[in-house]
């Protein structure tokens, strides 16, 4: 696939590499939930499990980045930009430490996109990177 469902800026890829420096292999995931779980979430790979339905749509920073599947039928025609910003959210998160939270901003795929991402089929469910 050339389209990523999920990108980065590069304050966000920064973070992620010092934050696999500290605690090792990462894992992130997004359910869409309420409060806390519609931002991206960063944890220690082992210390996350991934459900069946979530949905591998890429990676940050090496990190696989997952989205719950509820939530992935909403966002599917969305690309996802993970950046940081100042502050603290309310999580387990592994920046929250640093000051930082991460944060999802998003851009609508073109047509020529969407055509190009549903000729690649759909993305994995509830792999475990």
């Amino acid at each position: 696939m050339t389209i990523p469902r999920v990108t980065a800026t590069p304050a966000a890829e920064a973070l992620v590499a010092k934050l696999a420096a500290r605690h090792g292999p990462l894992v992130f995931h997004q359910s869409g939930g309420c409060c806390d779980g519609s931002a991206p979430m960063c944890f220690a790979r082992g210390d996350f499990r991934i459900g069946q339905n979530d949905v591998l749509l890429g990676s940050v920073g090496g990190a696989p980045f997952y989205m719950g599947g509820q939530q992935f039928t909403y966002w599917q025609h969305t690309q996802l930009i993970i950046d940081v910003v100042p502050g603290r959210g309310a999580s387990f998160s592994l920046e929250i430490p640093e000051g930082v939270r991460f944060l999802t901003r998003s851009r609508v795929f073109s047509d020529t996109e969407v055509a190009e991402l549903e000729a690649a089929g759909p993305p994995p469910r509830g792999v475990q990177a």
